[in-house]
């Protein structure tokens, strides 16, 4: 039975999958998604819930792959688009959430500041922790509550009004990039939470790169989420990708090899 390149739920537009194996399964998460607990029912954007819904329904997307479990092993804000890792499997799950857990998961996510930076590479090490003031809202913590948390930063390219920055998590800290970078004064365009909100813009933040060493094949694998879009939206051009201190961005890079679907992606970490 042929695959299909997507996945299609009621009501939205289909969304890419970007990569798959038999372990896994990779999306381009589109904007609005939530990954919240299965049970939190509130919205009709909780997308674990509507997978499982779908998937109970033999939808075909599922049914020409047989699915009949597929998890999320890590999160992306409900407005950060790109690269979302799901498992196929309960082993699976476990052995790639361990991945992440243990800084072994590469993980590359572009965002848009306003302005120009001052430095075309840092560091940020500020601890984080739960904002007790406001539910849902992370802080920078410096006391015994706060949890160790790390960001690389390069700026890849400034075209007068927006800078495109390249962020590296190496822990995966809830809002930890969108933090970081507002704690050294240059806030995400379109952060309501940690900047200033902007009607013309969503939230500048899309995760480019995943990349691991797969435990059950020992093979590399890479997953890009495509990029040309999301640059045009402020104005860059793919060559950003390319500008910079250091090396070429990785998001140049070729994928690994795809599945015949591929478009030529304890609690789970999020770090958006």
């Amino acid at each position: 039975m042929a695959k299909t390149n997507a996945i299609e739920l009621p009501g939205c537009d289909p969304i890419p999958i970007l990569y798959e194996d038999r372990s896994v399964l990779a999306i381009d998460k589109p904007r609005g998604w939530m990954l919240v607990p299965h049970t939190w029912r509130r919205t009709n954007w909780n997308l674990q819930a509507a997978l499982d819904s779908s998937m109970r329904a033999r939808d075909f997307w599922a049914r020409c792959r047989n699915l009949k479990f597929l998890r999320y092993i890590h999160r992306l804000d409900a407005d950060t688009t790109g690269v979302m890792l799901f498992a196929r499997s309960e082993g699976a799950l476990k052995t790639l959430g361990d991945l992440f857990e243990t800084r072994q998961m590469d993980k590359i996510y572009l965002a848009v500041v306003a302005g120009k930076t001052s430095k075309p590479e840092w560091d940020c090490q500020l601890p984080l922790g739960p904002d007790p003031r406001r539910f849902g809202r992370m802080q920078v913590d410096r006391g015994q509550s706060g949890k160790a948390a790390e960001t690389r930063f390069r700026t890849l390219d400034c075209n007068g009004r927006h800078s495109l920055i390249e962020a590296r998590p190496l822990t995966g800290r809830t809002h930890q990039i969108r933090i970081h970078l507002a704690e050294t004064g240059y806030p995400i365009l379109g952060d309501e939470m940690y900047g200033v909100a902007d009607k013309t813009h969503e939230l500048g933040l899309r995760a480019m790169r995943l990349a691991y060493k797969d435990i059950f094949t020992r093979r590399h694998v890479e997953i890009l989420a495509p990029m040309h879009d999301f640059l045009k939206e402020y104005g860059f051009s793919p060559n950003s990708l390319n500008s910079g201190a250091g090396s070429p961005a990785t998001g140049n890079k070729p994928a690994a090899k795809p599945s015949p679907t591929q478009n030529k992606s304890a609690r789970p970490p999020t770090e958006s």
